[in-house]
């Protein structure tokens, strides 16, 4: 029994889902569209407002694809109705972000600069004020893009445990680690 996969998603107003006969979901709402092939084992049915999916048979693989083929639709009606957004924070002397169109330029502390180009579907903001720390500001229809985006930024400088310098999520707890204490003579 899947507890995720059994649960039926909820159109919300304005958005429309078809789904063709090599199981290509489709889900178009007023921020854009999405789409997602499904295993054929995975079933997708509306029924009075609501997505339902089912499966072929309760063995291991296809109990596991029901519960994410599940979720993926839930985020994807969810994006093309409200859409997704991650902040990122940027905890270190000199550490800088740049947006230029899609190109973010970071100054991380290494010698150089790090460019990432970021994909169309992703828009992207940086905020520096004085006294606090840089922000990147993330937004897409598409969370899985999204947050694989985020991490890859993240990955370039993770949070050190002892000052918590690095990029981290905003309101993201770290658990930073005593320094060395002093030996006695």
């Amino acid at each position: 029994m899947s507890r995720i996969g059994n649960m039926p998603i909820a159109l919300t107003e304005g958005v429309e889902l078809t789904v063709s006969d090599t199981n290509l979901v489709k889900v178009k709402g007023k921020l854009g569209e999405l789409e997602q092939q499904l295993d054929p084992a995975i079933t997708v049915k509306v029924e009075d407002g609501n997505v339902v999916l089912d499966r072929a048979s309760d063995n291991k693989e296809h109990k596991s694809m029901h519960g994410l083929y599940r979720a993926l639709l839930a985020n994807m009606i969810t994006g093309v109705s409200e859409g997704f957004s991650v902040v990122q924070e940027l905890v270190g002397v000199g550490f800088k972000a740049e947006a230029k169109g899609q190109l973010l330029d970071l100054s991380l502390g290494f010698s150089h600069h790090i460019y990432i180009e970021l994909p169309p579907e992703i828009k992207v903001e940086t905020v520096t004020e004085r006294g606090k720390n840089p922000l990147i500001k993330m937004s897409s229809i598409d969370k899985q893009l999204l947050g694989q985006v985020a991490a890859k930024i993240r990955s370039l400088r993770k949070p050190e445990p002892y000052k918590g310098k690095g990029i981290k999520f905003q309101g993201e707890e770290l658990r930073k680690k005593a320094g060395k204490a002093a030996g006695e003579k």
